[in-house]
C-alpha cells in the first residue's frame, strides 16, 4: 500500500473568488494518496475549510465534497451550478467587464464610500449569516484532523486573531469574512484579551495566517490556493482597476511577509546556522492560476454570479490537477515553490 502525502492548506480569502479554492478541493478530495492535515482559512477560505472540515468528519472525502458543493449552491442561489451553462459563451473576461460596469455594482460601490453598514439601523442583515449558522459546529471545531484554524483581525490594536477548536462558530467565520465597508464588525468575547472585541476581516493580518501550520503534529508541507494575482502585467488605470490591483496588493502582503520569513528560517537551517530541529523546516507550494484571475475584476468577487462561479470551480480543478502531475512527488521532500527567487 503506498504511503499517503500528509499536507497543510492554506487557503486565502477573495469573496466569491472563494470558487477556484472548491475546485481545488474537490480535485485534491479525490486523490486518496494525499491526507489533509491542516487548513489555515481566512474569508472565503474559512468558509470552505469549514465546509471541509465538517463534512470530512460527518462522511470521509465524498461528505467534504458534498458539503462544498452545498455551500457553493447557497453563496451562488443556485442549487444546480450546471444550470449556468448557458451563459458559457460569454467568456470570463467579458462577464466580469460587464459585471463591472454593471448598475448593482456602480450603486454598491457608491454606497460603500459614502455610507456606513452601521447607517442601516434595523434593516442592517449580513447575507452570509444565512448560511454559516447551518454548519455543524460541533464537527467544525473538533480536535481531530484535519485541524482547522480561522483568522481575524482584532480590530482594537490591528492584530491577528486565529481562531481554533470550539473557538470556531458563526460568528468567527463572519469575522474572518468581514469587509468593513460592507459588514458592522463582528463583535465576539475573546478570550485571549479577556473583553468583548470587534473583528474584521482576517485578509489584513494573515491572508491566511500560516504560522498555525507549524506545529509539531502536523506535516511540514503546506500548499497555499493562492486566488489574488500576485502579478499584474497591465497598470491599473481605471478607478475600479487600481481600488481592485490596491485589495489585492494589501491582501496579498500578510502572506508574502510570512513566505519571506519562511525563506530565511530555510536558509539557515540549510547552511548550518540554525541546527535541525531548532526551528521547523517547511516546505512551501502553491496552487493559482494568475492569468485567469487577471481577467477578473472587484465586480465578481462582491457579486456571485453563478457562471463565473462554475468556471472558477472548473479551473480550480484544473489547476489542482496540474499541481498533482508536476509536483505530487515533490510532497513531503522538498519546497516546489522557488522562495529566493520569488524574493530575489
Amino acid at each position: 500500500m503506498a504511503v499517503k502525502k500528509r499536507i497543510n492548506l492554506a487557503l486565502q480569502g477573495g469573496g466569491a473568488h472563494g470558487a477556484f479554492t472548491w475546485g481545488v478541493l474537490d480535485r485534491l478530495l479525490q486523490q486518496d494518496d494525499l491526507e489533509i492535515c491542516g487548513i489555515s482559512g481566512t474569508s472565503a477560505g474559512a468558509l470552505n475549510g469549514a465546509a471541509l472540515k465538517s463534512g470530512m468528519i460527518s462522511g470521509g472525502r465524498e461528505g467534504a465534497r458534498e458539503n462544498l458543493d452545498w455551500l457553493w449552491g447557497q453563496v451562488s442561489g443556485i442549487s444546480d451550478l450546471r444550470l449556468s451553462h448557458w451563459l458559457a459563451p460569454f467568456g470570463l473576461d467579458k462577464l466580469s467587464q460587464a459585471m463591472e460596469y454593471s448598475l448593482p455594482m456602480a450603486i454598491s460601490d457608491s454606497l460603500t464610500r459614502v455610507v456606513s453598514p452601521y447607517a442601516y439601523g434595523p434593516f442592517y442583515r449580513n447575507p452570509l449569516e444565512d448560511v454559516v449558522v447551518r454548519f455543524d459546529y460541533g464537527k467544525v471545531g473538533a480536535q481531530k484532523p484535519p485541524f482547522f484554524f480561522v483568522c481575524a483581525t482584532r480590530v482594537r490594536n490591528g492584530k491577528i486573531r486565529v481562531f481554533e477548536g470550539d473557538e470556531i462558530g458563526p460568528d468567527a467565520l463572519l469575522a474572518s469574512a468581514c469587509l468593513p465597508t460592507i459588514f458592522k464588525a463582528v463583535e465576539i468575547d475573546d478570550a485571549q484579551t479577556g473583553q468583548r472585541e470587534a473583528f474584521w476581516d482576517g485578509g489584513y493580518t494573515g491572508n491566511p495566517a500560516l504560522f498555525p501550520l507549524f506545529r509539531d503534529d502536523l506535516p511540514e508541507d503546506i500548499v497555499v490556493v493562492n486566488i489574488n494575482p500576485l502579478e499584474r502585467e497591465d497598470l491599473p488605470t481605471t478607478p475600479q482597476q487600481i481600488q481592485n490591483r490596491i485589495n489585492e496588493i494589501s491582501f496579498n502582503s500578510s502572506l508574502l511577509r510570512e513566505m519571506r520569513a519562511i525563506d530565511f528560517v530555510q536558509r539557515l537551517i540549510a547552511d548550518g546556522t540554525l541546527p535541525e530541529g531548532r526551528m521547523k523546516r517547511v516546505h512551501m507550494h502553491m496552487i493559482a492560476d494568475d492569468a485567469l484571475m487577471a481577467q477578473l475584476s472587484v465586480a465578481t468577487k462582491m457579486l456571485p454570479n453563478p457562471a463565473v462561479i462554475r468556471a472558477l470551480h472548473e479551473a480550480g480543478v484544473a489547476a489542482a490537477d496540474q499541481f498533482l502531475a508536476d509536483h505530487f512527488d515533490d510532497l513531503n521532500q522538498r519546497s516546489s515553490v522557488d522562495l529566493p527567487a520569488m524574493f530575489g
